[in-house]
């Protein structure tokens, strides 16, 4: 880990008339900024891995009565793996914006402004994927805006599951935890993502087309809020679902994992939660907390697998005020 070659990285970021990001530079800046872990896993360990995914599926399945699989493409990475995998991700989703036409001059990005414009945003960038680094334990990457047109269902390879295997490791020893046991409460959260996508093929579809309305609006000098609005509440289902399935499905005791985990999301350092705001992550733990609420009520009244009446229909996503007041949600869907 080298902060000099990080800076040095960001310094020489370079693009083209409409890049106002520099991806290679992002990379190499990410990395040289984050330690990438180790990553020695014996084959023990990677059948371990392995067997949290499929009692994961299974257990999912039983409990939540949805029909889904797991991801072709299961990675366990160090920091830097996951880096990689995330420029092709961030690169993706923001290719689109065309940064000429927002600050409304198309030679912008030529001049020395345009060069410090690249910069600051290389930097910003790199710094945001080295932070994340160090601290996402496990993601499900439903491949959004990939270009593809085929369903989960129907194309087993456009989703990726991944582990950042050195994350947690670290957190289990920092949580005080048994490292398996936290692994595979970690497992059964990511393939709840997995299960929530593959059970309702709709949803990818739904949260690109309200992603690229706002990133259109943007393209446009506009700020679309109800797109990004839609967004945040479907989000927030993803997420809470996901919340309340890995704790009702999982097979060993949770209430320690659970408050020791929340506890960490909301904590840190200055620096830790500087970086928290600037990233938006105390949206992400609203997500969480909201939708874990909502889907809890929900599965209290009804049943665990009542809650996954959610998926069968976009028409069933909540709204605003039902997130707030899931007894609204219950007397309109009455699943």
């Amino acid at each position: 880990m080298s902060l000099y070659q990080s800076v040095r990285a960001v310094a020489n970021a370079r693009g083209g008339e409409t890049e106002w990001i520099d991806w290679r530079a992002t990379a190499e800046a990410a990395k040289q900024a984050r330690d990438q872990g180790a990553l020695t896993l014996d084959d023990a360990e990677r059948r371990a891995y392995a067997t949290d995914v499929r009692d994961a599926r299974s257990r999912l399945r039983t409990v939540g009565g949805l029909e889904f699989d797991i991801p072709q493409t299961i990675e366990v990475q160090n920091r830097h793996h996951w880096i990689d995998a995330n420029i092709k991700t961030f690169e993706r989703m923001l290719d689109p914006i065309d940064i000429a036409t927002l600050i409304d001059d198309t030679n912008a990005l030529n001049g020395p402004s345009g060069y410090a414009t690249r910069m600051v945003n290389t930097g910003s960038m790199a710094a945001a994927l080295a932070f994340l680094s160090g601290n996402v334990l496990g993601q499900y990457d439903p491949q959004l805006l990939s270009q593809t047109t085929d369903t989960i269902e129907t194309n087993e390879n456009n989703h990726e599951l991944y582990f950042v295997h050195p994350n947690i490791v670290d957190v289990a020893a920092e949580l005080d935890v048994e490292y398996p046991r936290f692994r595979r409460w970690i497992a059964f959260h990511e393939v709840a993502h997995a299960a929530e996508f593959g059970a309702a093929p709709w949803l990818r579809t739904h949260i690109e087309d309200r992603i690229e309305s706002g990133l259109e609006a943007l393209t446009g000098g506009r700020l679309d809020r109800s797109a990004f609005s839609d967004v945040d509440i479907v989000m927030t289902a993803v997420e809470g679902y996901a919340e309340l399935l890995m704790d009702r499905a999982f097979d060993k005791e949770y209430a320690d994992l659970r408050a020791k985990l929340d506890a960490r999301r909301g904590g840190g350092g200055p620096v830790a939660q500087l970086f928290r705001r600037l990233l938006g992550l105390g949206v992400k733990e609203r997500q969480y907390e909201r939708g874990a609420q909502f889907f809890e009520t929900i599965a209290d009244q009804r049943g665990v697998k009542a809650a996954a009446t959610v998926w069968e229909d976009p028409r069933y996503l909540p709204d605003e005020s039902e997130l707030d007041n899931p007894q609204y949600w219950i007397d309109r869907v009455n699943p």
